[in-house]
């Protein structure tokens, strides 16, 4: 695809509504379907995190998208359906798909499917494929549904930075960037959708998300996991968010050590006095240390929640650098780990 001249961003005047993430207001809904369907930008919250929308069916709509994140033109976007109807209009949806289809949508699973020509080129990095999902999220399928076009939503970050999980760090992020935000709290999750894609005697996992291995295989059959999903290796060419390396970083280092023995006998030994570190409860407690604290391993999904709010709290702090353990890849652990590896640089 060819390069995107982002120029210069000018600033915008961001119209800010607060709305009931449950039961939103249909006033306020309608207003910002308006800006969708006018070409504007609409930050809204879907049950994984903040996404930052724009009409999937407009090239131009769609560059704001990438301008206001500064996001590189190689990295498609995910496509957010209301219905299962809508869907079918502008991707083709597999036999297979459609069987299981109402047992995982709506919901946090993202499937690589054939696009047709209604998806725009721009959405879709100029793959022939895109990205789809109908989130859980009452103000996201009430947005889609009003403003009758697909929204194309990556997270509501700067690109590389630690995603959005509440309306407060979209305000503070994308104000003067964004045409609108509506401003509902927090998301339930806290942790991007699982995409994946159908390959010969199953499923892949290219992304790992908010729904596990575990949860998928007994609808799905078999589910392989890509070294891109363990972050192991990146891509130079994605086809969906999340498969480059650098990702959901804080602005200053970060390091890991996924052995938390090891990480205890670090933070104890060697640690420099200006390293802020990140850890569970149980880590915290066990080296009484000041920490910026995650949850309790017992709930990985406490963790998932907390993740990115801590790395955006070690940006705030005064520490230098940080430093984050390991958790277990079971479950939403795969992605937790995900997360980590790609915003961290190892200590061996």
């Amino acid at each position: 695809m060819d390069t995107i001249n982002y120029g210069m961003l000018s600033q915008t005047m961001t119209e800010i509504r607060k709305v009931d993430q449950i039961n939103p207001d249909p006033a306020i809904i309608a207003r910002a379907a308006s800006v969708i369907r006018n070409g504007g930008t609409v930050v809204f919250p879907t049950e994984t995190v903040y996404g930052l929308g724009a009409d999937a069916t407009n090239d131009s709509s769609v560059m704001k998208i990438y301008r206001a994140k500064g996001r590189p033109p190689d990295n498609p976007l995910i496509v957010h359906f209301s219905s299962l109807d809508m869907m079918r209009e502008y991707v083709h949806v597999p036999p297979d798909l459609e069987r299981f289809a109402r047992n995982i949508w709506p919901g946090p699973v993202t499937f690589i499917l054939e696009s047709t020509s209604k998806i725009s080129i721009v959405a879709r990095a100029s793959l022939p494929t895109a990205g789809s999902r109908m989130p859980a999220n009452p103000v996201a399928l009430a947005l889609i549904e009003s403003a009758g076009v697909p929204i194309s939503a990556p997270s509501a970050n700067i690109s590389t930075r630690p995603s959005i999980v509440s309306s407060a760090e979209a305000i503070e992020e994308l104000d003067g960037k964004v045409d609108m935000i509506l401003d509902a709290g927090e998301t339930f999750f806290g942790m991007e959708s699982t995409v994946l894609r159908q390959v010969e005697g199953g499923y892949e996992i290219l992304r790992p998300g908010a729904v596990g291995v575990e949860d998928l295989e007994p609808l799905l059959g078999r589910i392989f996991v890509s070294a891109a999903a363990r972050a192991a290796e990146s891509v130079d060419k994605p086809i969906t968010p999340g498969m480059k390396y650098r990702h959901y970083s804080p602005g200053k280092t970060l390091y890991r050590i996924e052995d938390k023995g090891a990480f205890i006998s670090y933070v104890e030994e060697q640690l420099p006095g200006d390293m802020g570190i990140i850890c569970s409860d149980e880590v915290a407690s066990s080296i009484g240390l000041h920490c910026i604290t995650l949850g309790t391993e017992k709930d990985l999904y406490e963790i998932a929640k907390n993740l990115f709010p801590a790395f955006r709290r070690l940006d705030s702090g005064s520490y230098k650098s940080g430093i984050i353990h390991g958790f277990p890849e079971s479950g939403i652990g795969l992605a937790i780990m995900n997360r980590i590896r790609k915003a961290s640089i190892p200590i061996h």
